[in-house]
């Protein structure tokens, strides 16, 4: 079996402000999105796509902190059989004349193809109580903590 996506926009990284600019086709979509005040994202590596990649399981120590080695459906890596990601964002604002939603970060490039959005919904997204191994136990609990945390030195993963 074959599956296929047709992004429906990019991320973009402007004036230090991130956006998700949508084709304009599917901008209509979002209608009723501004009432969340947080959305997902679901974007593609495009950046670790290709065929050696996809075929890379076991991960030399990803994490700083963390195992010598850990297999890449329980990590976060770009480098994975399908380079799909999922990023909270909080929706900031929108912009019918630019088809952009504005979102306070996303952990993307500019340019990074968009294959959807979701609004984040706590009765199905939000986990009270979670179980992570010792090592990532420091990280901050939720998005509104990340604020100064320094996650550039947790990882090791490829740049």
């Amino acid at each position: 079996m074959s599956v296929s996506f047709e992004p429906i926009g990019k991320v973009i990284l402007e004036n230090d402000r991130y956006y998700i600019e949508l084709e304009k086709r599917y901008y209509e979509a979002t209608l009723g999105i501004r009432e969340y005040s947080h959305i997902q994202v679901i974007w593609w590596f495009h950046l670790y796509d290709s065929p050696e990649s996809r075929n890379y399981f076991v991960i030399d120590k990803p994490y700083t902190k963390g195992p010598e080695k850990v297999g890449v459906l329980a990590t976060r890596s770009p480098v994975r059989p399908n380079p799909i990601a999922v990023t909270a964002c909080q929706l900031i604002g929108s912009d019918e004349n630019t088809f952009r939603l504005e979102v306070g970060y996303i952990d993307a490039e500019s340019g990074t193809p968009v294959l959807d959005i979701k609004p984040y919904e706590p009765s199905i997204d939000k986990v009270r109580d979670v179980t992570m191994p010792a090592w990532c136990r420091h990280w901050p609990d939720c998005l509104e903590t990340n604020d100064g945390f320094n996650w550039e030195a947790e990882f090791n993963f490829p740049e």
